[in-house]
């Protein structure tokens, strides 16, 4: 992996082409991201990039003459964070996330990295928390059937069959039950850049990317060719 960047998803939209053909995408804010730490293999046994993405107010206390503390801004970067980024040179920031680049010595702390670094037809993996479902049950969880729907049947949503009762005596590890939805990580692999705009540091992904508007999206070099 060569180059990759955090964004936000601002949502979906539509754009043509000049034949006229008419193109979903994903419209994300791409940075701009810069380095907050270049691991190496002497000081942590690898070689990676760390970058920070959006500002983030400082946390701080202080204390009045009666020794009463005074929080201001209390969800705000930590003071250990805080040295953290001071030695970088950049000011704080609330997303941290590092990235295994071949060429992490070509990068320096501080350096910003924009949307342009990826290119119109450029193929690449996005990652994201997706949208939190809730609980839910098993025919919209998996998509499962529904049993008959007379008024004897008694059997109309329910995820069917759990186990025998006497041989295993026991339901099987991955029997498709009720349960929590989305909200976990995701990745959709092999996505195409349709437009780059450099200026907003906006890129235009073909087709939904995972997450919910305002998500975090990590942005990578595709790691699966199209076959």
């Amino acid at each position: 992996m060569k180059k990759a960047i955090l964004a936000t998803k601002v949502g979906m939209t539509q754009i043509f082409k000049e034949d006229g053909s008419l193109i979903p995408v994903t419209v994300l804010q791409a940075g701009p991201c810069v380095v907050t730490q270049i691991k190496t293999v002497e000081n942590d046994g690898y070689e990676a990039v760390q970058v920070g993405f959006v500002d983030k107010k400082d946390k701080v206390i202080n204390k009045d003459a009666a020794g009463k503390k005074e929080i201001k801004h209390a969800h705000g970067t930590t003071k250990a964070m805080q040295g953290h980024f001071k030695k970088a040179g950049v000011t704080s920031k609330r997303y941290v996330r590092e990235f295994k680049f071949e060429n992490s010595a070509d990068y320096a702390l501080a350096q910003e990295i924009k949307a342009d670094i990826f290119a119109e037809g450029d193929k690449i993996d996005a990652t994201a928390i997706t949208k939190g479902k809730g609980f839910q049950g098993a025919i919209k969880r998996l998509g499962q059937h529904r049993g008959p729907m007379k008024h004897g049947s008694k059997f109309h949503r329910h995820q069917g069959s759990n186990g025998a009762c006497s041989s295993p005596s026991r339901v099987f590890k991955g029997k498709g039950m009720p349960g929590q939805m989305g909200n976990k990580k995701a990745t959709v692999r092999n996505l195409e850049v349709v437009r780059v705009d450099a200026e907003k540091n906006l890129l235009l992904i073909k087709g939904a990317v995972p997450g919910p508007k305002k998500a975090l999206v990590t942005i990578k070099e595709t790691t699966k060719a199209e076959a």
